[in-house]
Parts: structure tokens; C-alpha cells; sequence
């Protein structure tokens, strides 16, 4: 009879000794080890590069490492999903990108719910697009298009990095703003577009304004026609904006920071005041604008404000266009 007794009080004492270390592990301020960040995209792409890129800063600022996992697929929905099952400790924390938004409503059936499932932290960085055209084109302003679009329906093929892309929902809400009939040419990747479009194949391509892109505007390999953001670019100040002449219009990618749903207030506010000094840092600024892009600090209000106005915007033009996923 004894020894059962005392195998009882020993575990208890087990049970006990293990409750206090974990009460002791929980008590420890955040972080205390390694973040994993998700990136619902393969390495070397544009959400890659911007991670990667405050990654260190941030890293340095928590006192922790924060490990980049690239997991691509389903146009990054896997990702997404895998950050939504997590547990929300803030240890996995997602990059939220413009695709993710477009996605919720391109997929009827998706096992997260973007709103519900992820709790927003801090926005990231703003990437605007540009309207460009192949050289041979006859058209050389926004307006000429519209002219031409109206006067030959469906002959204008536009070219986009693949069906339900930033790229191809910006086209399609050019579509819908101006009442112009054009055809939709998806192709795999944006390389493969901007290559059939400087090869004549197809005519417009609403382009991210990186530095390939200004490459080959200065070369004179397409012609830029306008900018898509509500301000002019710094890397093309010369160039409209579509707005100029579609009163309204505004199309960008935005990138961000989110962490599973009941996250404590207090990881989201710790995660959303290191992000902000990063992006404050100057040399993020100026790489980032090497990019073609903008830094887009703020609070995790400001971002979920973000999320929610640019879902439903582009939700409109996947309805609007009819717009399925492969």
C-alpha cells in the first residue's frame, strides 16, 4: 500500500514542479525565441525580398531571430492557412499580401476566413503598378486607349502574371471604370508577360514599378503610359497617374504583417512598434524605394482599415469580371 502511495505523491510533485516551469516559461516576456515568419510565396519574389529585407531590423529589435519560411501554393492560400492553425502566441506570424485579399473572394471554399481567422498588426509597404503599352502601339496616352478600346472591342489583349493576380484585377478594374471591352491573356509569372508584351504579342500590361520594369521603360522596350497609384511615382515623376484621366481609379499591392486570431494585445502591440521602427529606419526607406515601393507604417487598426477596404474594392472586380481560380 505504500508504494502506490508514494508513486502518487511523486507524480503530483511531478505535476506540480512541471506547472510552475510553464507558468515560469509563460511569465517570460515576448519574445523569448525564435519568431517563424510565413511568406505565402516562393523565395526571391516581391513579399520575399521585402521580408527579408526588415527581417534583420526587426530581429535586432526583439532580441530574437525572426526565420523567414517561404510556403508557396495555392496562390497563397497554404501559407495563409498554416498561420490560421497556429497558435497565437505570436511566434508565427504571416506576411499578408494583396493576393491574400483578392483570394477571399476568388475561392468559394477556403479553409480560413482571412477577417475572421487573422488578426492584422502593422502594415509593411505599398508597391504601385504601371499602365505600359508595347512601342508599336498606336496609342500613346490613357485616353487614346480608351478611344481605341471603344472603337475596336476585344482586339486590345492585356497581359497579367496569371488568372486573379494584382495584375489582372488592376486591368479589370480599368475595365470597369471606363466601360472599355479588352481580352485577358494570363500567362505564368509576370517575366512571361512582360516578355510577350515587349514582343508584341499582347498590348497593355499593368506592370509592378520595379526596377526591371523601369529598365525597360528608360530602354524604350514598353512605354509607360500612366501610374496607378493616386500620387505620381518618384521613379517615373514624368509619367500621370490613371487617376488623371479615370477620375477614381487607384490599384496598388500591399504587403503587411498579421498573427492568428486571439493573439494577446500586448504581443500584436509589441510586434506592431518594432515593424513601425524598422520601417522608420532610413536605409529600409531607401531600399525599399529602390524597389518601387513605399514604406506603410501605422497601427493594427490602420492595417485591418487596409484589409478590409482593399477586399471588398477587389472583391467588386472579381465579381464584376467574373473572375474564377484555376
Amino acid at each position: 500500500m505504500k508504494r502506490p502511495r508514494r508513486q502518487f505523491l511523486e507524480l503530483a510533485g511531478a505535476a506540480v514542479a512541471l506547472s510552475l516551469v510553464s507558468r515560469t516559461a509563460s511569465a517570460q516576456p515576448y519574445p523569448n525565441r525564435a519568431v517563424r515568419w510565413i511568406v505565402p510565396s516562393a523565395a526571391g519574389g516581391s513579399p520575399d525580398i521585402v521580408a527579408r529585407l526588415i527581417a534583420e531590423r526587426i530581429s535586432d529589435r526583439l532580441g530574437q531571430p525572426l526565420v523567414i519560411e517561404n510556403r508557396p501554393g495555392a496562390s497563397g492560400n497554404l501559407g495563409a492557412a498554416a498561420v490560421a492553425r497556429a497558435a497565437p502566441d505570436g511566434y508565427t506570424i504571416l506576411f499578408v499580401t494583396s493576393t491574400n485579399m483578392i483570394n477571399v473572394t476568388l475561392y468559394e471554399k477556403l479553409e480560413f476566413n482571412l477577417i475572421r481567422d487573422i488578426a492584422p498588426v502593422a502594415g509593411t509597404n505599398r508597391v504601385p503598378f504601371v499602365m505600359e503599352v508595347n512601342p508599336s502601339f498606336p496609342a500613346k496616352t490613357v485616353p487614346e486607349i480608351i478611344e481605341f478600346a471603344r472603337a475596336n472591342p476585344g482586339k486590345i489583349n492585356f497581359a497579367s502574371a496569371g488568372n486573379g493576380t494584382v495584375q489582372h484585377v488592376c486591368g479589370e478594374l480599368f475595365k470597369m471604370m471606363t466601360g472599355v471591352d479588352m481580352t485577358h491573356v494570363p500567362y505564368r509569372g509576370a517575366a512571361a508577360a512582360l516578355t510577350s508584351l515587349m514582343g508584341g504579342e499582347v498590348q497593355i500590361m499593368f506592370d509592378a514599378l520595379t526596377p526591371g520594369s523601369i529598365e525597360h521603360i528608360r530602354a524604350g522596350r514598353v512605354r509607360a503610359l500612366a501610374v496607378t497609384t493616386a500620387k505620381r511615382s518618384e521613379a517615373l515623376p514624368e509619367t500621370p497617374t490613371v487617376a488623371d484621366f479615370v477620375p477614381g481609379y487607384e490599384a496598388s499591392a500591399s504587403g503587411g504583417v498579421g498573427v492568428p486570431k486571439n493573439t494577446p494585445p500586448e504581443v500584436i502591440a509589441r510586434l506592431n512598434r518594432e515593424i513601425n521602427a524598422a520601417l522608420a529606419d532610413p536605409r529600409i526607406k531607401a531600399r525599399l524605394a529602390d524597389l518601387g515601393g513605399t514604406v506603410l507604417p501605422g497601427s493594427p487598426a490602420d492595417f485591418a482599415k487596409l484589409i478590409a477596404d482593399e477586399t471588398a474594392k477587389w472583391g467588386k472586380v472579381v465579381r464584376f469580371a467574373g473572375i474564377k481560380a484555376d
